[in-house]
C-alpha cells in the first residue's frame, strides 16, 4: 500500500537508520538527501523553517527552540569576541538582558540607539561595530522602525541589518524586501497563534548566511522538537486570517481606549496620532498587528484593579495568542533593564500592554468598559 498523507507526519525520533557506510557516507557528501540526528536536522523543524522562509522571501532559514534561541543565533551570525553591536534603545527585555548579562560574557559589547538617533548612527558607530537590532514595530511601545531608511543606514556603515518582525509578522512587513540582513520571529507569538508551543525562527537574505544559522542552530543545539514544529506548521495555515482579525479587533479597542477618560494616552499604530501611523500604513499594507499599549495614572492599585476586574484580557506575560491578554512590562518582559532605560523609554507602572486576540469585538470592548469604569 502506498500511503501518501496530505499532512506532513510527526517524525517523533531522536535518530534515523542507515543501511550501511555508503549510507551514511552519502549524508555528508549530499547536504540535504537524508537525516542523521534531530539535533541536525529533522522533517518537521525544516518543514517549518521553510515555511517562514517562504513567507519572508528568504534565502533559508533555521527553526529555534525559542524566540531567545532565535535571537542569539542572529547575532552570532555576524558575532564573535571583540565585537560590537548597536541596538535600538525600544527593544524587549529579554533581547536586552541577552545583550547586558550574556553576550558581554562573550566578549561583545553593546551600545543602546534613541529611536530618534537611529537614521544617525554615524556618532555609535565603532570600528568593531557588525550590527544593528531592532524590531519592526518595538515592544512595547509599538514605535515603527523605516526599515528602508534603517536598511541603507546600516549598510552605508557596513553593518548587518537584523529585525525581529514578530509584532508584525510577514502578513503586514516582509524586512528582507526592505533591505534587512536577517529577520527572526517569536513563532510562540504570531506565527504558530495559539498560545500552545514555544519556538523560533531565523530568516537570512544570503544562502551564505542561511548555512551558517544552520551551523549554529546545530552545533549550540538550538534547533526545535519535531512536535514543536508539526504544531508552528499547523498553526501557521491560518495566520493570514488570523492576523488580519487581531488586527481588526485592535483598531477598534485602540478607538475605544483612546476616548476612554481614564486612559492617559494609546500606542498603536493604526491611530491617526500616531507618530509613524503613515509609515505603518504604508509597511504593513493597511494593517498594524494586534498589539497596543496604554497608559494608566502610576498607581499600583489602579493597574491591579483593571486586571482584577477584566475576564476577557487576563494577566498573561506573552502576546498573539487568538484568546486576549494583558501584560505589564514594567513587572515582566522589560524588568530586565536598567532603571535609565525604563525611564528613559516611558515604561512605568501605569503601562499596560494588550494582546487583542480574535474573539468577537464587542465583548472586548464591554470588558474594558467593565474593567476602566
Amino acid at each position: 500500500m502506498n500511503i501518501i498523507p496530505k499532512i506532513t507526519p510527526i517524525y517523533q525520533t531522536s535518530v534515523f537508520k542507515f543501511e550501511d557506510l555508503d549510507a551514511v557516507q552519502q549524508y555528508f557528501d549530499e547536504p540535504g538527501s537524508r537525516y542523521l540526528y534531530s539535533r541536525n536536522g529533522n522533517p518537521n523543524s525544516d518543514e517549518l523553517a521553510e515555511a517562514v522562509n517562504r513567507w519572508e522571501g528568504g534565502a533559508g532559514a533555521v527553526a529555534t527552540g525559542s524566540g531567545m534561541a532565535a535571537i542569539f543565533a542572529a547575532l552570532m551570525t555576524y558575532c564573535q569576541a571583540g565585537d560590537h553591536v548597536l541596538c535600538a534603545a525600544d527593544i524587549y527585555g529579554g533581547s536586552a538582558a541577552l545583550l547586558n548579562q550574556e553576550l558581554s560574557r562573550l566578549g561583545v559589547s553593546v551600545s543602546y540607539v534613541p529611536f530618534e538617533e537611529l537614521y544617525e548612527l554615524r556618532p555609535y558607530v565603532q570600528a568593531s561595530t557588525k550590527l544593528l537590532l531592532c524590531e519592526t514595530m518595538s515592544n512595547p511601545l509599538l514605535r515603527v522602525v523605516d526599515l528602508r531608511a534603517m536598511a541603507t543606514e546600516c549598510h552605508q556603515h557596513g553593518l548587518k541589518l537584523v529585525v525581529d518582525n514578530t509584532f508584525a509578522t510577514p502578513v503586514l512587513t516582509k524586512p528582507l524586501a526592505f533591505g534587512a540582513d536577517l529577520v527572526l520571529h517569536s513563532v510562540t507569538k504570531y506565527l504558530a497563534g495559539h498560545s500552545d508551543v514555544t519556538a523560533g525562527a531565523v530568516v537570512a537574505r544570503t544562502a551564505e548566511d542561511a548555512a551558517r544559522l544552520r551551523q549554529i542552530g546545530m552545533v549550540f543545539g538550538l534547533t526545535l522538537s519535531p512536535m514543536e514544529s508539526w504544531l508552528s506548521v499547523r498553526g501557521m495555515k491560518t495566520m493570514r486570517l488570523r492576523v488580519a482579525a487581531h488586527s481588526h479587533n485592535a483598531q477598534q479597542v485602540a478607538d475605544f481606549l483612546d476616548l476612554h477618560p481614564a486612559v492617559q494616552a494609546v500606542y498603536y499604530p493604526g491611530l491617526p496620532t500616531h507618530p509613524q501611523h503613515a509609515l505603518a500604513a504604508t509597511q504593513g499594507h493597511g494593517l498594524f498587528s494586534g498589539m497596543l499599549s496604554f497608559r494608566l495614572p502610576d498607581d499600583v492599585a489602579v493597574v491591579n484593579r483593571f486586571m482584577q476586574r477584566s475576564q476577557r484580557f487576563p494577566f498573561a506575560p506573552s502576546l498573539a495568542g487568538v484568546d486576549s491578554s494583558c501584560s505589564h512590562p514594567l513587572y515582566t518582559s522589560h524588568r530586565a533593564l536598567a532603571d535609565d532605560q525604563l525611564a528613559e523609554l516611558g515604561i512605568t507602572v501605569g503601562l499596560i500592554r494588550l494582546s487583542v486576540g480574535i474573539e468577537p469585538v464587542e465583548e472586548l470592548l464591554a470588558d474594558l468598559a467593565h474593567a476602566l469604569a
